[in-house]
């Protein structure tokens, strides 16, 4: 693999950032929870949507890869989730009103998961049709 590890590596390096902000806000806030707190409550949930959706992608992507697809479509994925977690990121942990950061953050992620996915889904039905 040498397209995946790429965009691993930085995405990590992202999600490093959103939890050393929600760290920042647990030293003066709830350090459990939210506290009903709404900052403290977009600071967690842009650390956590993060990890919700970019392990899958990321190994639908790493499929594709092992599948031996284009180099430039792995890139084109890898750099479209990347733009879209850190739009998305930046919007929920950092920002209140970048509105267009955090609906384009997440219609990009969904792009990368339904254009992985399906092209997942074609690579397993095309070994299948192979195979029988």
């Amino acid at each position: 693999m040498v397209v995946v590890p790429i965009y691993a590596g930085l995405l990590a390096l992202w999600f490093v950032v959103l939890s050393i902000r929600v760290i920042g806000f647990r030293r003066t806030g709830p350090s459990l929870g939210d506290g009903g707190d709404p900052q403290m409550l977009r600071v967690i949930r842009g650390q956590a949507n993060f990890a919700e959706y970019v392990p899958l992608a990321l190994v639908l992507i790493g499929l594709l890869e092992l599948s031996h697809f284009s180099v430039w479509l792995l890139h084109a994925l890898g750099a479209a989730l990347l733009i879209a977690r850190l739009m998305h990121g930046y919007a929920l942990s950092f920002s209140q009103k970048f509105v267009l950061g955090r609906v384009g953050g997440t219609v990009l992620t969904f792009g990368v998961l339904i254009i992985a996915g399906a092209l997942c889904v074609y690579q397993g039905w095309l070994g299948l049709s192979l195979r029988g």
